[in-house]
């Protein structure tokens, strides 16, 4: 694949809490139904995934709480809610297999990055279970003693 062939990526934001909260099975590219306020604050690069999931209604997937703060250029009456629900862009057959997922017990629908790919905005959705706090506290050591043996390597 030549380098004109490649796909740009430019990552928005990521959600490096669900890294830490989750342990992620499976991850789906999907698209995501946005206002033009939107996009155009997205490509200002703010936005925020932090508290945000996805859920199914009526056999569609929707992002919940995922907040894009208002474009300033747009007055007050023409720009959009920033934490407003948004519906997800999947085939039929990736909406009922990532539901069928998170059916199983402690499985939910997690947004890990958003970001620009050939000018259309994507959103990875991970298939995660929640860590218990050992699990967190494993996952902290194991980055505490990662970052020593950088630092004695560096000397």
């Amino acid at each position: 694949m030549s380098e004109s062939e490649k796909s740009h990526v430019k990552v928005i934001a990521k959600n490096r809490r669900a890294l830490f909260d989750y342990h992620v099975e499976s991850r789906v590219e999907a698209g995501i139904s946005l206002t033009g306020t939107e996009v155009k604050s997205l490509r200002e690069g703010s936005a925020q995934l932090s508290d945000a999931y996805a859920v199914g209604q009526h056999g569609e997937l929707f992002l919940l709480n995922a907040q894009i703060p208002p474009y300033k250029a747009a007055g007050p009456l023409l720009n959009h809610e920033p934490k407003r629900t948004r519906k997800l862009l999947l085939h039929r057959r990736e909406i009922d297999r990532l539901l069928e997922q998170q059916q199983k017990g402690g499985y939910a629908l997690i947004p890990l990055s958003l970001y620009f790919k050939d000018g259309q905005v994507k959103v990875e959705i991970g298939v995660a279970k929640g860590k218990r706090a050992a699990d967190k506290r494993d996952a902290i050591a194991e980055k505490d003693a990662k970052r020593e043996m950088d630092r004695a390597r560096r000397r």
